[in-house]
């Protein structure tokens, strides 16, 4: 059962397409890449799937449910969450209180409640730490719940972003170049997170990425965009082994 169908996405930037017909299908439970040189449009593709730009033409389908120029805030409560190849952190606020940003979708109180602090709100409070403190375990993240998020380690700030994400309970997870920044030993370790994420949360991930050991590592199927266009796709052994894609990357 596909999560995601895309079809024949695109948008221009003056006379410029930066995403040209772009389709892709995305089945429940899959780890998807997608991949192409700098400028190919990966991240535009991203934002178009998030709603940080309307596409010109096209459709976005998530479980079936046309999310096609909805708001970022529509599409994270539909069920689409995503980490940045930047790391996006609240920097100023604790370890825990950034995955709590991530749970209030689903954790509703009404604005006089939290005003004035009302016993809903207070026990709305308490389901989120409780629930936070479940996932920072996940992410071995729970011995740091009071530490100022921007005072981790590089690589346990990007646990804690994917942790953030997967607060919101999304059907996917998009994962912009995770691995950026990253050391071998750290990559190695994102590596078996990515798994355990989709294994346990059961999520279906979609992930832009340039290290091409984890990509082989992990995903099952792969796009190759170059200028806005699919150059390739399919099973991630084939796409690899395909010459336009090499081609594509040495002239990058």
């Amino acid at each position: 059962m596909a999560v995601l169908e895309v079809k024949n996405l695109s948008i221009s930037y003056g006379g410029l397409k930066a995403v040209d017909n772009f389709s892709v299908t995305i089945e429940k439970g899959q780890l998807y890449g997608l991949i192409g040189p700098n400028g190919a449009g990966k991240t535009t593709v991203f934002n178009l799937l998030t709603g940080v730009y309307k596409p010109d033409t096209g459709k976005i389908l998530l479980d079936g449910q046309d999310i096609t120029g909805k708001t970022t805030a529509e599409i994270s409560r539909a069920g689409i969450a995503r980490t940045f190849q930047n790391i996006r952190l609240f920097s100023e606020l604790s370890v825990l209180d950034n995955v709590k940003a991530g749970l209030h979708n689903h954790y509703p109180y009404s604005t006089l409640s939290g005003i004035l602090r009302l016993p809903p709100f207070r026990a709305k409070e308490r389901e989120m730490d409780e629930k936070a403190m479940e996932i920072l375990k996940v992410f071995d993240l729970d011995g740091e719940f009071n530490y100022q998020a921007s005072n981790l380690p590089y690589g346990k700030q990007r646990k804690l972003e994917i942790a953030r994400a997967i607060a919101t309970e999304p059907k996917l997870l998009l994962l912009d170049e995770p691995a950026a920044g990253m050391n071998p030993n750290e990559t190695e370790e994102l590596m078996e997170t990515i798994k355990f994420v989709r294994e346990h949360f059961h999520t279906t991930v979609l992930l832009i990425e340039h290290d091409m050991k984890l990509v082989s590592g992990i995903c099952e199927r792969l796009t190759v965009l170059n200028f806005g266009k699919v150059l390739a796709e399919g099973p991630t052994a084939e796409v690899l082994h395909n010459h336009d894609v090499i081609v594509a990357y040495l002239g990058e």
